[in-house]
């Protein structure tokens, strides 16, 4: 079990970005993705403004949406980088399991990245995540530079939708 206190939610904004994302793609018939929520255990709450401000995690989450494109499984998990330099400890052991998992089952598991210096979301297929995890694996850096990752994969941010992830499955399922 491991503590959370809170000091705001960190993420929280990418999180409600992509759930008003989530719902301009299900009014348009294009996606079901639902938020996952972690469950946790309230341990103190704030009752004047009532907010939970200590809490345990009950179990380890899996990742952070799951749903349907287009009769298509999907599952990702939402990242927010406060640089250009990303941290793989960022990224859970379960999560990648279940991401793997998910993609033996013939379904699309991804990361989406924002990276809030430059405004910027990235779509990370598992694939490439892995040569980041192998490359760790064996002794090499810990974490990626937003340079090393593929240009084709960021999102433009010009589409109607929030957070156009739906651009990057597309790509993503044209390289298969």
């Amino acid at each position: 079990m491991s503590a959370w206190k809170t000091r705001g939610l960190r993420g929280s904004t990418l999180e409600e970005l992509v759930n008003r994302t989530n719902e301009q793609y299900r009014e348009k018939g294009l996606a079901l993705i639902q938020k996952i929520p972690t469950p946790i255990t309230p341990i103190e709450i704030d009752k004047e403004n009532r907010h939970i401000t200590l809490a345990y995690f009950e179990q380890k989450s899996t990742v952070d949406y799951i749903g349907a494109v287009q009769g298509i499984p999907v599952c990702f998990d939402a990242k927010e980088s406060h640089s250009d330099t990303f941290p793989l400890a960022n990224i859970h052991e379960h999560q990648v399991a279940f991401m793997r998992d998910f993609e033996r089952q013939e379904g699309v598991a991804f990361l989406l990245i924002y990276y809030s210096t430059s405004d910027s979301y990235y779509y990370m297929r598992l694939e490439e995540l892995e040569k980041f995890l192998k490359r760790a694996e064996e002794g090499g850096l810990k974490r990626f530079k937003k340079e090393e990752l593929d240009p084709e994969f960021f999102l433009s941010v010009d589409n109607w939708a929030l957070v156009p992830y739906l651009e990057g499955i597309q790509k993503d399922l044209n390289m298969r």
